[in-house]
C-alpha cells in the first residue's frame, strides 16, 4: 500500500538540484508530491529501495542522508544558502536566524554541524560568502562598495580583508585571474 515518505538528500542547494532530484525520483517510478531544498516528499509502497535509490541520486551528486544529525546540518547548509540570498535586507544575527527557522538553540545546532562538517557555522557561511563574491566580482557589475553592502559587510575594506584572509589573493589578483579559481557554492560540502 502506498504510503508519504520523506526523504532528506544531501547537496541539494538550488533550484537546478529540485529539478534534476525530481527527474531521477520519476526514473524510479515514484511520485514526487512536494520538493524543497534538501528533501523531497514521495508517494511510493512500502518496499521502497531506499540504497537503489541513493545509487542513482549519487550518480548525479546528490545522496540519501539517513541519520538525524546529517539530516539537521543539510537544513542548516540550506538555511544559510537563504540567508546568503536576504543578507542585504536582513537585520537579523545569523544566529538568530537560524534557530528561529529550526526552532533549536543554537549552540546544539552549531554542535552538530562542526561535527558532521568539520568546520563552523560561521567559517562555513564565510566561505559561501567568499564564493559570492566571486561569481560577483566575474560578473563585472558592482563596484565593490555594493557588493560589499550587498553581503552585509561594513564597508569594501572590511569585505577585501577577509577576501584576502580566505583566498590569499588581493581582490585586484582575483580579478586578474578571474574565473579560475572559482567553486560552485553547491560544492562546499
Amino acid at each position: 500500500m502506498p504510503n508519504h515518505f520523506t526523504i532528506y538528500i544531501k547537496n541539494m542547494v538550488c533550484p537546478r538540484c529540485k529539478t534534476a532530484v525530481a527527474s531521477i525520483m520519476e526514473a524510479n517510478q515514484l511520485k514526487v508530491v512536494d520538493i524543497q531544498l534538501g528533501e523531497v516528499e514521495v508517494f511510493a509502497d512500502e518496499n521502497l529501495n531506499l540504497e537503489a535509490l541513493n545509487a542513482n541520486l549519487k550518480t548525479q551528486g546528490f545522496e540519501i542522508i539517513f541519520d538525524r544529525e546529517h539530516q539537521l546540518t543539510e537544513q542548516i547548509k540550506t538555511l544559510l544558502f537563504d540567508y546568503l540570498a536576504k543578507i542585504e535586507f536582513t537585520h537579523v544575527k545569523l544566529s538568530d536566524y537560524l534557530a528561529t527557522k529550526m526552532e533549536l538553540n543554537y549552540p546544539y545546532m552549531s554542535k552538530v554541524f562542526s561535527k558532521n562538517e568539520h568546520e563552523t557555522i560561521e567559517r562555513y557561511f564565510i566561505l559561501l560568502k567568499v564564493e559570492k563574491i566571486k561569481e560577483l566580482i566575474s560578473y563585472n557589475q558592482l563596484s565593490m562598495s555594493e557588493i560589499a553592502y550587498q553581503l552585509g559587510y561594513s564597508s569594501p575594506q572590511a569585505l577585501s580583508s577577509q577576501f584576502k584572509s580566505i583566498t590569499g589573493k588581493t581582490v585586484s589578483e582575483f580579478k586578474e585571474m578571474a574565473r579560475k579559481n572559482r567553486s560552485s557554492l553547491d560544492n562546499l560540502h
